[in-house]
């Protein structure tokens, strides 16, 4: 017979584990997750590893109906906690138990356990839930798109709330499985890989699933009449791409722009490293917004993208995000240059690459076509404030300091930093502070100053290599790149909510 002998101190210590936290242990988790700009996105007190989403949806009357199971862990000991949804709610479980709830704020659903959470504890939470995301607005905005023949979920900084409940921030990424009901002869596209089609009873369901964390605002949703189109990369990537039907004359662009995403991944993994997920694609619905969006694995464009014909440029951007804003994620909403200048910067490396214009001459362009009064220069894209968040400085501002970084350490420094940033911080997410320290990690140089010329300084930067070659540049009639158009066009390509 063996005896397990405990000395003081560990007794004590199994005697403090035993103890189980009094009710004034437990508090209520955070309405919001701490973004700078956006005080009520997300919530604390948990973290979120898995969303499974049933739903099933009427493209007739735009209902939704959906069971929400999260998995989740707690990081403080929880009385209540919130999650975002706009959608009415009739059930809410926690562990199995029936919790109670009520909707406060525009999008807060207030969650209240049988029992209180302990910290670091899995929990399960289902959520019952229905409604016409259309009718769902916060201060007059929608992130849900009607179609003539669905609707469609896509839109920054946020979206979920209009289709699902969630931790809505980029700071708590999750994998997904999404199964989508809709009668037969409609099409629901979503993220990742489709693992299974099955029909009965006149409707067909549609699963799918994304097996790499995924911020919740890259989550998206559509359903109506697609033609769609499968392949696979040249090293074994599922590629799948969805048209509207009903596209009228943007069809034929639409398809010369978005088939080509295979090859534009393979160039990209060649500036970024190896592509971040599992599967590629896009997806053009008949919707009148004139935007674009990096939904993850599966970017959505608008038609209008595609008015002018094809726009291969836009793509580029998009898929430029799945690293660069997808894999790694801001960590908080001021640090969306961290997104738009590099998506930015890919199409001006594109052009150099389709000898349509170099880098530096779309810098000295962009930097010339704006005078020094111009408001453009007062905007910081290192900390552009909410109502800039994607201000067209972020976008052109934001890549000529890339371009500046670029001629301050020369390609070699440069392009490694490319390229092992989104190694570095993969499925995760990070700040502009965070890219500063590496790039002069990565250089060992001092860039300090460099970055807060170009990234928080409110006026026209007038000095350093770049800038230098920028005023040359100024000095006489500025020559427009042949790819300018199509990069301009870009320029709409995010109408996003304005806080």
């Amino acid at each position: 017979m063996h005896r397990r002998i405990i000395v003081p101190s560990a007794l004590a210590a199994s005697l403090l584990l035993a103890i189980p936290a009094s009710a004034a242990d437990y508090a209520p988790g955070a309405p919001g997750i701490g973004d700078s700009y956006y005080p009520a996105s997300g919530n604390g007190g948990y973290d979120v590893s898995h969303y499974d989403l049933r739903l099933r949806y009427e493209p007739s009357t735009d209902l939704l109906e959906g069971t929400a199971t999260i998995l989740a862990t707690t990081t403080q000991n929880l009385s209540r906690f919130n999650l975002d949804l706009g959608l009415r709610v009739s059930e809410v479980r926690v562990d199995g138990r029936l919790a109670r709830f009520a909707a406060t704020g525009a999008h807060e659903l207030e969650v209240t356990p049988a029992v209180p959470l302990p910290k670091n504890k899995r929990i399960t939470v289902v959520v019952r839930y229905a409604g016409k995301p259309s009718e769902f607005k916060v201060d007059g905005w929608s992130a849900w798109h009607r179609t003539p023949d669905g609707g469609v979920a896509a839109q920054e900084p946020d979206a979920a709330a209009w289709w699902f409940p969630s931790n809505d921030h980029p700071r708590d990424k999750a994998t997904f499985d999404v199964s989508v009901s809709v009668p037969d002869g409609t099409q629901a596209i979503s993220n990742g890989v489709l693992r299974s089609q099955s029909s009965l009873l006149g409707r067909t369901r549609f699963h799918w699933r994304s097996d790499k964390p995924q911020a919740t605002y890259l989550a998206t949703l559509a359903v109506g009449k697609f033609d769609i189109t499968t392949d696979t990369t040249a090293n074994g990537l599922p590629v799948l791409n969805a048209y509207s039907k009903d596209l009228g004359g943007n069809a034929g662009a639409a398809r010369a722009s978005v088939e080509r995403s295979s090859e534009v991944a393979e160039w990209l993994e060649g500036i970024f490293g190896p592509y971040p997920f599992n599967a590629l694609g896009g997806y053009v619905p008949n919707v009148t917004s004139g935007y674009a969006l990096e939904t993850q694995t599966r970017p959505f464009y608008s038609p209008r993208q595609f008015a002018n014909g094809a726009n291969v440029s836009v793509v580029v951007h998009e898929l430029a995000h799945q690293w660069y804003g997808d894999s790694v994620s801001v960590h908080d909403w001021k640090d969306i240059w961290i997104n738009e200048g590099f998506a930015r910067y890919s199409q001006w490396l594109w052009s150099e690459k389709e000898g349509e214009g170099t880098a530096q001459e779309l810098a000295d362009y962009v930097y010339a076509l704006r005078k020094a009064e111009d408001p453009f220069w007062t905007v910081k894209p290192g900390d552009p404030g909410p109502d800039n968040q994607f201000h067209i400085a972020v976008y052109d501002r934001g890549a000529m300091a890339l371009q500046e970084l670029r001629n301050e350490i020369g390609d070699e420094d440069f392009f490694a930093i490319l390229k092992g940033w989104p190694q570095r911080f993969a499925d995760g997410d990070a700040g502009v502070a965070d890219f500063v320290r590496y790039a002069e990690q990565v250089s060992g140089e001092p860039l300090a100053e460099l970055f807060d010329t170009w990234l928080y300084q409110p006026s026209k930067p007038a000095t350093g290599p770049a800038a230098a070659a920028f005023t040359r540049a100024a000095t006489a009639e500025p020559v427009r790149p042949k790819s300018w158009e199509k990069i301009a066009a870009t320029n709409t390509v995010h109408e996003h909510r304005d806080h």
